[in-house]
């Protein structure tokens, strides 16, 4: 069983702090949904708003259809898994995981075959007898997210579940949690500030700044169209040029900078934003060349060129003194420049974004 989550204008204030404002969204039953932004934006008030530890200021949170106004975490069919996991260290795995199946009462017969059934779901097979000490963090991890469903919620919150673990671990744990996500069928609420978890691994992602919800859609079309600047920066990397819109015409927009003049799509929201608004060019959409380009070309000199591993990052200077980066596949197709070289970079205007300079506000 799953249940979906609506939020209708929740707003939560501490004293005369606003942490959320005005939060509109609807989340499916069965779907892995994302709140993604930087500390401080929200996104964790959010969670433990749905989950009960804390009643919005105004605005109202529905789990399955159901009012959830006075309802306590325990009266909620939501389990919460924190950052740092709260195992019991001095029970066997087994015990963690059935733990609160004991608080129900279920007889110990019971919650052994529950626990070792979950053990089987999280790859941790025979692991039932071990202590905490004697697993790894990824483990750790895993038997948290068993002890979670033993409850069978039909909502599961994760707060930052993967933030202390190294770089090779948090991308497995992201395809296990995506896997038993999609095994369980239930209804996942990720919280983090890592894009890279948020993209891949949910079905929708949230962006928040500032205790308000950006913009809401599934990754690509975050990454790909975002609405306004701050998603745009917070969500990959940019070359941003300060510049004003000189022509509209069939959704692309010219843009005069101290560059030059360029061409490119025109956001919605940048429509109505009057002036403040800037071009967003991302590194993996420039090229390097030796030759002006048709348009949108800007000359450069490379003044750094740093190895990334799947790319390489070329850092070059304009005639202006901005600095832009470029990237260039580490595929072996591509020659990389030398330090000092003389090119022209230049994007294909319908990869490049006019938005608004702020984050939306209204």
């Amino acid at each position: 069983m799953s249940a979906g989550i609506d939020l209708e204008n929740v707003c939560c204030d501490f004293g005369s702090f606003r942490a959320v404002d005005n939060a509109n969204v609807s989340i499916k039953p069965g779907e892995f949904f994302s709140f993604l932004g930087p500390s401080g934006c929200g996104k964790t008030t959010i969670l433990r708003m749905i989950s009960g530890f804390i009643e919005p200021t105004q605005g109202e949170i529905r789990i399955g259809g159901k009012d959830m106004r006075g309802q306590r975490p325990n009266q909620r069919p939501t389990a919460l898994i924190f950052q740092n996991l709260a195992l019991f260290p001095l029970m066997p795995i087994w015990e963690n995981i059935s733990f609160g199946l004991e608080v129900r009462g279920v007889s110990k017969t019971e919650r052994r075959a529950k626990a070792e059934e979950l053990l089987r779901l999280v790859d941790l097979p025979g692991a039932g007898d071990k202590m905490v000490s004697q697993l790894s963090g990824g483990q750790k991890q895993r038997v948290a997210i068993a002890r979670a469903l033993a409850v069978e919620p039909q909502v599961m919150l994760l707060d930052e579940p993967l933030s202390a673990l190294d770089l090779k671990l948090r991308q497995h744990m992201r395809a296990e949690l995506r896997a038993i996500q999609k095994r369980t069928g239930v209804t996942f609420i990720y919280i983090t500030h890592d894009q890279g978890e948020a993209l891949a691994m949910s079905d929708r992602v949230g962006v928040m700044s500032h205790g308000r919800i950006q913009q809401i859609a599934d990754p690509r079309e975050i990454y790909n169209n975002p609405v306004n600047g701050f998603v745009a920066s917070f969500v990959g990397e940019n070359n941003i040029f300060s510049g004003s819109v000189t022509q509209q015409a069939g959704g692309m927009a010219g843009f005069a900078t101290a560059q030059g003049n360029f061409r490119a799509r025109l956001g919605e929201a940048a429509k109505d934003a009057g002036g403040d608004v800037k071009l967003y060019v991302r590194p993996e959409h420039t090229i390097l060349s030796e030759t002006v380009g048709a348009e949108n070309s800007i000359p450069v000199s490379v003044t750094e060129v740093s190895f990334e591993g799947n790319f390489i990052a070329v850092h070059a200077v304009s005639d202006t003194g901005q600095t832009l980066v470029a990237e260039v596949r580490n595929d072996g197709s591509a020659t990389v420049p030398a330090i000092g070289a003389k090119l022209h970079m230049t994007f294909d205007a319908a990869r490049a974004s006019i938005l608004p300079n702020v984050d939306t506000r209204g």
